[in-house]
């Protein structure tokens, strides 16, 4: 793997990375809610998630799983629905909460938590890792130490996306001050999540 593979690579990667997905709208979510800090340490659920996958990108076994179309209907359905679910917490949350909530480590635990579930449940995360990363690998190199390099890089890319999308949460929660706005907000977020998780489970492979 050369130095021109990487230097393409980053940008198609953070690309990726900063795509208005679920996990980096409920990292907006988040930052809102209880602040940037509680937001970053739930997306290292994640950054877990991901590191499973990559793992299993660079020993082969996501082709497997992303060809089989018993597994692929299972993690769709589970994913989807998951979606559905927080799409609903979301639209139902009390919109005169004032948002300063304080967390705990158990609070903090059940954040990552979300964040991991919602990583894992999505199949299209392990297509990006199955066609996406195998793209900038050189078959005649290490194969092991390129994926570890790939994969640094992407979780690190990743990293700047959950702050990225964390401090405009922040900055949203300032802006939605009132239970007017805030209630907009979460709508809002919940609609989007709520079309994922339907898209999701309408979604067919090619």
């Amino acid at each position: 793997m050369t130095l021109t593979t990487i230097l393409l690579f980053i940008p198609a990667s953070f690309a990726l990375n900063m795509a208005p997905g679920p996990n980096n709208l409920l990292s907006m979510a988040n930052a809102k809610r209880y602040g940037i800090k509680a937001a970053c340490c739930a997306g290292t659920g994640r950054l877990v998630a991901f590191v499973g996958m990559i793992t299993l990108s660079a020993t082969g076994l996501a082709t497997v799983l992303y060809t089989s179309e018993k597994l692929f209907l299972a993690i769709k359905v589970v994913g989807g629905l998951y979606l559905l679910w927080l799409a609903f917490q979301l639209w139902t949350a009390d919109p005169t909460d004032s948002g300063e909530d304080s967390l705990a480590g158990k609070g903090l635990l059940q954040l990552a938590r979300q964040e991991f579930l919602l990583a894992a449940g999505n199949p299209k995360a392990i297509l990006i890792f199955t066609a996406f990363l195998p793209q900038f690998v050189d078959p005649a190199g290490s194969i092991g130490s390129q994926f570890l390099i790939l994969g640094a890089l992407f979780l690190l890319l990743e990293w700047v996306a959950i702050g990225t999308y964390a401090f405009f949460g922040k900055v949203l929660r300032h802006w939605f001050s009132r239970p007017a706005m805030r209630r907009l907000f979460n709508r809002t977020c919940a609609g989007f999540l709520g079309s994922a998780g339907i898209g999701l489970l309408l979604d067919r492979r090619d």
